[in-house]
């Protein structure tokens, strides 16, 4: 992580206020995606929430603060095992508009990636909308490649065209 911030994991409980007030700071993203206002709901969603069949429970969820430890500045839901056994699945990635294109999304990523190593992911997942074109460029900057189109896909008052992105997180099996 760039040395102005730290990292550590998310409690539920605990960090709710602070995570409510990220997705407040970053409700740029709430209206791209959904078109509605942060309510609160968005924060309750990343601290609980989980893919199906997974507990969300067995989620990474880190936080970036602020060098005293005190604002949170961003963070990352991570689930483990969907859609297989072997993925990482990074549910979101969030910012407050001032912390982008500083390098501390590409910092997180770097951890999540050893992280999914360590929980034994061979590849790493991310669903992108396409009206997210700053996403996208991200995402493929950092190694990410189209696996499939998932086409209108309703979240609040918009309809989404989704890419979900996957990188290899172990080289490929050499033939022979």
């Amino acid at each position: 992580m760039p040395s102005d911030t730290l990292t550590r994991p998310l409690d539920p409980k605990a960090d709710l206020p602070a995570v409510e007030a990220l997705f407040h700071a970053a409700a740029d993203y709430v209206a791209l995606e959904t078109g509605l206002p942060v309510d609160g709901s968005q924060a309750a969603d990343f601290l609980t929430g989980a893919p199906p069949g997974l507990d969300p429970a067995s989620s990474l969820r880190l936080g970036v603060f602020d060098a005293a430890g005190q604002v949170l500045l961003g963070g990352a839901e991570v689930a483990f095992g969907y859609p297989r056994a072997e993925d990482a699945y990074i549910g979101l990635m969030i910012f407050a508009p001032a912390l982008r294109r500083g390098g501390h999304g590409r910092a997180l990523l770097r951890r999540i990636e050893a992280e999914a190593v360590v929980r034994g992911a061979d590849r790493l997942l991310v669903a992108v909308l396409e009206a997210n074109t700053n996403g996208m460029g991200f995402w493929t900057a950092q190694g990410f490649a189209l696996e499939k189109l998932v086409p209108d896909r309703q979240m609040g008052q918009h309809l989404h065209q989704v890419h979900r992105l996957a990188k290899p997180l172990r080289p490929a099996p050499v033939a022979g």
